[in-house]
């Protein structure tokens, strides 16, 4: 506990008992002892915040990368050719062609 052995743990304790007395040495321990409480959940408070940002931010970053590889650069004049082709052959037979012989 916090690097401290038993003797250190005992100095401690009889400085603290000539210092504060035997009537408020239960109250301070106690006093104490929340506060140690209150320390540690808003310590764990803290981490599991910042935590769950890092695993936002991470979750984010994936799906960025997701979609830049999903989505593409340039579309390649093979692709816009292929593209116009399937248009024309879309149109309805009855419709005019372009050509200059018709």
């Amino acid at each position: 506990m916090f690097g401290i052995g038993s003797t250190e743990l005992l100095l401690i304790l009889g400085i603290a008992l000539l210092v504060i007395g035997p009537k408020k040495l239960p109250q301070m321990a106690r006093s104490l002892g929340k506060a140690m409480g209150e320390f540690k959940r808003v310590s764990s408070d803290v981490k599991r915040t910042i935590d769950a940002e890092v695993d936002r931010v991470e979750r984010q970053e994936r799906q960025d990368r997701a979609k830049a590889e999903l989505k593409p650069e340039d579309a390649s004049p093979r692709t816009e050719t292929a593209a116009s082709t399937q248009a024309a052959a879309a149109k309805p037979a009855d419709a005019p062609a372009d050509s200059k012989n018709a």
